[in-house]
């Protein structure tokens, strides 16, 4: 690639085709220190997906920034953007805006909803207003910030109405959503007030994408329900949807990893070092390891039951295995969630209470987000991994965990309930977390497997993580929105961001 003059090194590069990325927060948060913002990077399962697709390719990112009053921008934005390799956009949301549409719609209605449970829904009607206020407050900030030859692809749960928003502003864009919750059966969706609003928001985009198969087929059924006469059309992993003259094309995509930064970083000298002192602090004892968000759809005191059900019916098993469980701090400000982590721990402390011995504790609970390398040296180090969520769109901490097993001498247990285990039914060891019983024979299982049983099962975990990565991911959902790949978004070497905004795009 040639070398752009220095005059130019700061200019942002504009392709004929750019891809957009929108979704409810920022690869980035904003907190306020006296008077001044600070900008510190975000986390999560979306940071880590959609971040290499964007990166050094002059893509954008628009999301909200965390704060709930305006912000004049000034280098901590560019600096973020160039550390990003993408063009920051944030969306400043009101205070009542935060807590109708986010805590309100997106967490009290969606969330629970689309994850089978019932009675933690709230179907409050001023929940909704917001929500769709909110969605065309995005849609504003695409307007302000993209072109008419970028394709807009907005990611989840959050912004299911931003396209017909942009239709009854009188905006044309390529447009496409991803979902990356499950999608819920007839029955349970039946169940919202606004179930015919979502879904034709939903047919106002171009393509829409979902984790698994199963998600797809409970969206078109939902369809079927509601319009007899719409046909879905076609075979293979997109099908076409005819609404009123044009085709809405309804794909399944699940999402994965970048499979060789993960399996690199996971071997570096920072990650062995800290993969030595762990194993020297366990004394001999095996991991068996979980890292989970606080949330009620993880599982998490169905998981630690089953494990003290384990170590009451397996003694051999006590001081030579101990469940390391993170939990990472999520919604601490709402009373569900703080029930929720006084519940975990409170198990944590009688599971250890019953069988502590020695100086060997049955369970290591930390409640706090891991550095990188920590982390990844926990993955290395686990000899077995439970993830076992009631219900998830996808987990890719069972990928993560996967990948970064280098050895290919771990176990993997896994909930039949994520989406993951479409993928890596051949390798785990599927369980139905509900089932306390079945999870902690699965808890013996993985710890009595014999080392070549856990070699062949390990190895198909990782060819297939490795095959389907998240440049898969993206290549698959490209080809199907418009016939491109990631590789024809080329890198720019020398991108660097340049953005100087006075308020945040759409006020």
């Amino acid at each position: 690639m040639q070398t752009r003059p220095k005059s130019d090194r700061n200019k942002i590069p504009i392709a004929e085709e750019r891809l957009v990325a929108v979704s409810n927060r920022l690869p980035i948060a904003v907190k306020r220190k006296g008077n001044v913002w600070q900008v510190q990077p975000g986390s999560g399962g979306l940071v880590t997906a959609i971040s290499p697709v964007l990166r050094n390719r002059g893509g954008i990112w628009i999301g909200w920034s965390g704060a709930t009053e305006d912000i004049e921008w000034g280098e901590e934005l560019d600096l973020a953007s160039h550390e990003s390799g993408y063009r920051l956009y944030p969306v400043t949301l009101t205070r009542e805006e935060v807590d109708n549409f986010y805590f309100g719609f997106a967490n009290q209605v969606i969330w629970p909803l689309f994850h089978d449970l019932l009675t933690r829904c709230n179907f409050d009607p001023a929940f909704w207003y917001h929500y769709l206020q909110v969605n065309d407050k995005y849609a504003g900030a695409i307007i302000d910030s993209s072109l008419p030859s970028d394709y807009i692809w907005i990611q989840d749960y959050h912004l299911i109405a931003v396209a017909q928003a942009l239709r009854k502003r009188g905006v044309k864009r390529r447009t496409g959503f991803f979902l990356h919750i499950p999608f819920p059966s007839v029955d349970i969706f039946m169940r919202m007030p606004w179930r015919a609003q979502i879904l034709q928001a939903l047919l106002e985009y171009d393509l829409i994408g979902f984790q698994t198969q199963r998600d797809r087929r409970n969206f078109i059924q939902c369809l079927q329900y509601l319009s007899p006469g719409l046909k879905a059309v076609g075979r293979g992993a997109v099908l076409s949807v005819e609404v009123d003259g044009r085709m809405v094309r309804v794909g399944a995509f699940p999402i994965s990893i970048d499979f060789e930064n993960f399996s690199t970083l996971a071997a570096s000298s920072g990650v062995e070092s800290r993969l030595r002192w762990l194993k020297e602090s366990m004394l001999g004892s095996q991991i068996i390891l979980g890292v989970d968000r606080l949330d009620y759809t993880k599982g998490l005191p169905e998981r630690l039951q089953s494990f003290r059900i384990a170590l009451r019916q397996h003694p051999d098993i006590r001081r030579r295995l101990t469940l390391v469980q993170v939990v990472v701090p999520s919604r601490t400000d709402v009373p569900e969630y703080q029930a929720l982590k006084s519940h975990v721990e409170q198990l944590v402390g009688e599971i250890n209470g019953e069988f502590t011995y020695g100086g060997w504790a049955p369970v290591q609970y930390m409640f706090r987000n891991l550095e990188p390398d920590e982390l990844l040296a926990y993955y290395r180090a686990a000899q077995i991994a439970i993830v076992t969520p009631i219900k998830d769109g996808m987990n890719l901490v069972a990928k993560e965990y996967c990948t970064c097993c280098l050895e290919e001498e771990g176990a993997l247990i896994l909930s039949e309930f994520a989406g993951a285990a479409s993928e890596l039914q051949r390798g785990a060891i599927l369980v139905n977390p509900h089932d306390l019983e079945g999870v902690a024979d699965a808890i013996y299982r993985a710890y009595t497997m014999g080392v070549e049983e856990k070699r062949q099962r390990m190895r198909r975990l990782r060819e297939s993580i490795r095959k389907h990565d998240i440049f898969w991911w993206v290549d698959s959902y490209l080809k199907a929105a418009f016939s491109k790949k990631l590789g024809d978004f080329p890198l720019e070497e020398e991108y660097v961001p340049s953005i100087s905004l006075g308020r945040a795009p759409g006020r």
